[in-house]
This record gives structure tokens, C-alpha cells and sequence, in this order.
């Protein structure tokens, strides 16, 4: 039977067979470089981590061995504490999902580092900016009260303004920070020039970056806080 190509029919038939085969090969194209999307998205969360006890890779060396090299255990634990019983694996939990949770019903995911012959603990912290999400790290010293290094980073913030919380300006102001005052947890508050709290850690605010700059003091609050419990297990061991 001859086919009028010129029939509707045919066109339609044109179309769905050219959309079939497109959608076949795209799916076989992701099938093919997924496994390596996913290794690239686990090296950038592994530099992240690292970034927060201000490890950096240089030329020739990797962020998977350097993260095999430093993170000597992970730990996910409670908000008493406590290891959490049957909780996934630390690098495995979902910080956006968590973040939403109260308190005493989150997983809270440790990284034990080994930096030199000290250990340092980084956290992660999640919370919102101003066009989004932001996220970042923040590795504790052994003592559970002063930070040792942060990292931040953004899904969407504006360039020159908000998404400075992305650079070592901004972060590098942690060091050093403690988050207890006369044994009470403060965490560390973001504010603005010539507004510093008469007591208690600060760091000075993104100029022009006003949102993003609280979203940053809103999401250390609310992710360190529940870490409360286990800081001060960290005091206690330090202090033996």
C-alpha cells in the first residue's frame, strides 16, 4: 500500500516514531552517564566537607583521596547525642528533608576528621537565602565549643551580593568563633556593621546582601542547635 506522505496521517505517525527514537536515545545517553554524575556530585560534597576544615586539593591530588585520607569515621547521631539507631550512613542523609523536622526527630550526620594529629567534627547546616537554597559546612574543634573552619555555598543568590557567602571573606570569619556563652549555646550571629551584640560570637553580614545574610544566621540556628547534646559530649571528653 503506497503512503501519501503528505497525509496527516502520516505526519502524525512521522512525528511519534521521531519522538520515540529521540526519547530512547536520551534515556540510554542518561543510563550511560549517570554513574558518573552521580561520582561527581559525591566528589563536589566530599570537597565541601573538606572545605570546612580547610582542606584544599592541589594540583595532582584527588578529592576522593583526600577524603579517604581525613575523614577517619562518620557518625550519625540524635538530638540527645546519641548514635541514632538504624540511620543510613552519614553522607547519605537527605539535610534538606531533615532540616524541616523538629528537633528531636532529626538525623544529625558527623564527619570525624583527622587534621594533623587533631580531630575536628563538621556538621552540616541548610537552610534558605533570598532565591533559594543555601547549604554549607562547619568543622568544630575537639573542645565542642570553637569553630575550626565553614564553608557556605548557594543555589541561586545574586552575584556581588548575596552569593558572597560563598567566599573565604565571608567563611573565613568563623574561625576561631565559639558557639557557648557562659555555658549557654549561642550560635554565631550574623550582623551588620556597627550593630555587634555586647555578648556572645559574631560575623559581620554580606554588604547589600541583607536576605541572604539572615538566611545564613536563621539556618546556623536552626541546624546547629540540635547538635547541642552532642557539642557538649565533646566538652565533657575534652575535658578528661
Amino acid at each position: 500500500m503506497k503512503i501519501n506522505k503528505n497525509s496527516n496521517v502520516y505526519t502524525v505517525i512521522y512525528i511519534l516514531a521521531l519522538v520515540l527514537v529521540v526519547g530512547v536515545g536520551l534515556s540510554l545517553v542518561y543510563q550511560a552517564l549517570r554513574p558518573t554524575q552521580e561520582e561527581n556530585m559525591a566528589n563536589d560534597k566530599k570537597r565541601q566537607i573538606l572545605a570546612a576544615a580547610l582542606i584544599f586539593p592541589t594540583q595532582g591530588e584527588s578529592v576522593a583521596d583526600l577524603y579517604r585520607q581525613h575523614i577517619v569515621a562518620t557518625r550519625v547521631v540524635n538530638s540527645r547525642g546519641m548514635d541514632a539507631t538504624g540511620a543510613p550512613d552519614a553522607f547519605a542523609v537527605n539535610m534538606p528533608e531533615q532540616a524541616k523536622l523538629p528537633a528531636d526527630r532529626r538525623l544529625l550526620p558527623v564527619f570525624v576528621c583527622r587534621v594533623g594529629e587533631q580531630m575536628k567534627y563538621i556538621v552540616p547546616v541548610y537552610g534558605a537565602g533570598l532565591w533559594g537554597p543555601i547549604w554549607g559546612y562547619i568543622a568544630m574543634n575537639a573542645d565542642g565549643q570553637s569553630i575550626y573552619g565553614a564553608y557556605f555555598a548557594h543555589q541561586g543568590e545574586t552575584p556581588g551580593l548575596g552569593a558572597e557567602i560563598e567566599k573565604p571573606a565571608f567563611s573565613d570569619q568563623f574561625k576561631g568563633k565559639t558557639l557557648y556563652d557562659e555555658g549557654t549555646f549561642e550560635p554565631v550571629k550574623v550582623v551588620k556593621n556597627g550593630h555587634e551584640p555586647e555578648k556572645g560570637s559574631y560575623v559581620h553580614a554580606i554588604s547589600g546582601g541583607t536576605i541572604t545574610s539572615q538566611g545564613v544566621q536563621k539556618m546556623l540556628d536552626n541546624s546547629m542547635r540540635p547538635y547541642d547534646a552532642f557539642f557538649r559530649n565533646l566538652q565533657n571528653q575534652d575535658k578528661k
